[in-house]
């Protein structure tokens, strides 16, 4: 079966530099080279890059150039000078059992021409917090359609109601997520504004969230009329945008399999349990990995969304 792609923004370790310290001067390394309350600095003129990655069983790995294997190194815990506190975590690619390259995933906002110290390094929490970053989720507030055809906010969803879904009729939610996170770096939400997509109201999801729109002409060009799009591929900055700053609280609604549900009027995917993404998953919760379904085939590569225009394309081909 094909993974899905994962899409995070990093910062080549190329632009992150040891500003004091006893590795003053040397660009970030791996865990194990790493020395705490070492002070680092991103360069002023370093900007986050999308890093696209494959998720195959437990390993990653990346979809260009060379399709090397990365891997989850440790998570860091960076202290700026306010005395705030960011997490990153530290990606290492591999190639022929050399280090390729090393990246840098901020969870929080690092900012460029700051120093932060280094003040904790994890390894074992790396796998359950690219999980996070990497999953599918809704915003508080965001109203789901229920069996019945009601919309009920989807922090007042218990397990057991029944949702609506586009491919399965009327199911039961099995367990529900939700974690409160900045909405910084890779958790900064998406805001798909009301009316952009004909959804009834803002939509506000995680960047990798994929919303499934049926066009009744092919203006994409995919070939087929079903699709599924990242949140992050249909940004524009007008209307779809991305929210930073601040807190945001995430849901996630889980069922026996992976489903297309209302979101606010429109069709937006539940989230899929598999190998990388079951790190994520709350406490206690144990479930199989979802089965491949067909619409998971229907996602469109940002290589073949028309910058800028994807909304207006897609608005135009969903009008009823």
């Amino acid at each position: 079966m094909s993974q899905r792609p994962i899409t995070v923004d990093i910062f080549p370790a190329t632009k992150v530099i040891a500003s004091d310290g006893v590795t003053k001067g040397e660009t970030l390394s791996f865990a194990d080279e790493l020395v705490m309350d070492d002070v680092y600095r991103i360069d002023a003129d370093a900007e986050l890059t999308p890093l696209e990655l494959i998720a195959e069983g437990k390993a990653l790995r990346r979809t260009e150039p060379r399709g090397n294997i990365v891997h989850l190194d440790s998570c860091l815990t960076l202290m700026a000078p306010d005395g705030d506190t960011h997490e990153a975590l530290v990606l290492v690619e591999v190639e022929d059992d050399n280090v390729a390259d090393i990246f840098l995933l901020p969870l929080g906002e690092l900012q460029p021409a700051v120093d932060y110290r280094l003040v904790g390094l994890e390894r074992h929490t790396a796998t359950r917090r690219f999980a996070e970053a990497a999953s599918g989720s809704f915003a508080r507030g965001t109203r789901i359609t229920m069996s019945d055809g009601q919309m009920r906010t989807i922090e007042t969803l218990s397990i057991g109601d029944m949702v609506l879904t586009r491919d399965a009729g009327k199911q039961p939610i099995r367990h529900i997520g939700q974690a409160t996170l900045r909405a910084s770096g890779s958790f900064a939400p998406v805001v798909i504004t009301k009316g952009a997509l004909h959804n009834e109201a803002d939509l506000v999801v995680r960047p990798d969230h994929r919303l499934f729109i049926y066009q009744r002409e092919d203006e994409l060009g995919a070939g087929r009329a079903e699709v599924l799009i990242k949140a992050r591929h249909l940004v524009d900055h007008t209307t779809v945008l991305r929210r930073r700053g601040g807190f945001v609280d995430y849901f996630q609604l889980i069922f026996d399999d992976h489903h297309i549900i209302y979101a606010e009027g429109i069709a937006a995917e539940s989230h899929l349990i598999s190998a990388q993404t079951r790190h994520g998953l709350p406490a206690g919760v144990s479930s199989p990995d979802h089965a491949h379904r067909p619409h998971l085939d229907y996602e469109v590569q940002k290589s073949l969304i028309p910058a800028q225009k994807a909304v207006s394309l897609l608005r135009k081909a969903s009008t009823r």
